[in-house]
């Protein structure tokens, strides 16, 4: 596996962003997307660092950027909307350097919100919403194919709320036993159930 640290420039300037190419058996590629910039979320997040590990085990090349104002990366935060211009942005940029390859995008809790947007707009193969902060943001249907992740014990963003805004818009939801809303303890089971979903 081939690890960068790039900053790639784009309209708001400069976003950090670690790519992890798998090189060997390369399928696809997965964009990540972190939780809240104001309340600590960066790439180096461990529920952004499982799904980056479950991407590349997949033969995925991992696509981890800090959104704007965080880490690196320039630019101040935007409550998802700028934040989506970046993910869409990115794409377009690391596409041209692995052509025919699909998109997966995932996303952890506010990062969930910023990529169910990005997938209104760029062509994936799925949607993977982890902890998805359904009772924070407006959330409408998924654009693609999606999957839920979330934890039972969740102690952000109910099961409840998330098990009714997947049963209203037909998206299978994976619960993780045991699991807050940063899965504590539920690293492993998490990364397995994401590696079987990109399968």
């Amino acid at each position: 596996m081939k690890k960068h640290k790039l900053r790639i420039k784009l309209p708001v300037g400069k976003i950090e962003t670690v790519i992890e190419d798998p090189e060997a058996g390369r399928r696809g590629l997965a964009l990540i997307a972190h939780p809240h910039p104001l309340h600590g979320g960066s790439l180096d997040n461990k529920v952004a660092w499982t799904l980056a590990r479950a991407a590349v085990n997949q033969g995925l090349v991992a696509v981890r950027p800090n959104f704007r104002g965080v880490g690196a990366s320039e630019g101040h935060f935007d409550h998802g909307i700028g934040e989506t211009e970046d993910l869409l942005g990115l794409a377009a940029s690391i596409a041209s350097h692995y052509p025919d390859l699909p998109w997966t995008l995932m996303g952890f809790s506010f990062g969930a919100y910023v990529q169910h947007r990005v997938a209104a707009r760029l062509h994936a193969d799925r949607l993977i919403l982890v902890g998805p902060a359904v009772t924070l943001y407006d959330f409408a249907g998924p654009a693609i194919p999606a999957h839920i992740i979330h934890g039972v014990e969740d102690e952000l963003i109910p099961i409840a709320a998330v098990r009714k805004y997947a049963h209203s818009h037909g998206i299978p939801l994976h619960e993780i036993e045991g699991a807050g809303h940063f899965f504590h303890g539920k690293l492993k089971p998490l990364q397995a159930l994401v590696e079987s979903l990109c399968r």
